[in-house]
């Protein structure tokens, strides 16, 4: 991450990377802080909320290198997880979706709650915007507190379009970032696109990025 760095700082970009070169901005400050600040929560519940992309697995890792505990993905989760989950104190549900086995949900819910334990819990959508057939899981559903990863702003976009660029050593020019940023859909799954489609294109002609290959990679 040393040339990244680099970059960032000719690039007059702050830099602003912590923990495994995660990039703290205002679009996921909340969810960074939160998670670190551990165990100092307001409540044993946590839902980090944010689309595909947005870092959610990315501050999971970080959480889990720094404090320990156990993930399960969320349509993974069977009786075994029940017993498994008994001597770790932090939990952690990837993916929750309303495919989930609510009985099995909500008997771990329970454990951790009983047991006084900790639970991440990441989706797209807030847990109390889905329906439960069981009252007592939307009840129970509100006792989570909900920590959104807003959509990107400008440094972050930035800093994901460099880094991911970095990875793949392909080098770009600034004005080229700042082009693609005011063009592309503020959105984590369309810099992920863009980033695939130009990595695909510099493979195949082996030349350097410029603006007719940013433009076809945006479908300009």
């Amino acid at each position: 991450m040393k040339n990244l760095n680099q970059l960032i700082l000719n690039f007059e970009h702050e830099q602003n990377f912590k923990d495994q070169d995660f990039y703290v901005s205002k679009s996921n400050e909340y969810s960074f802080k939160l998670l670190n600040s551990w165990p100092k929560w307001e409540k044993n519940f946590i839902n980090l909320i944010g689309e595909k992309f947005s870092g959610k697995t990315h501050l999971i890792n970080i959480f889990l290198e720094k404090f320990k505990g156990i993930k399960f993905e969320a349509q993974d989760i069977n009786n075994q997880s029940l017993k498994d989950l008994k001597v770790h104190e932090n939990i952690i549900i990837e993916n929750f979706n309303d495919e989930i086995d609510e009985n099995l949900f909500f008997t771990l819910m329970n454990i951790i709650d009983q047991d006084n334990k900790y639970l991440i819990l990441t989706s797209e959508k807030p847990i109390v915007d889905y329906i439960f057939k069981l009252d007592d899981l939307n009840s129970r559903s509100k006792n989570f507190l909900l920590s959104l990863i807003d959509k990107p702003g400008d440094d972050l976009m930035f800093a994901l379009i460099l880094k991911n660029l970095s990875d793949r050593q392909i080098s770009i020019d600034k004005k080229l970032i700042d082009y693609i940023i005011k063009r592309i859909d503020r959105s984590y799954g369309k810099i992920f696109d863009f980033i695939y489609k130009i990595d695909d294109i510099s493979l195949k002609r082996k030349q350097p990025i410029d603006f007719k290959i940013i433009k076809e990679a945006l479908g300009d």
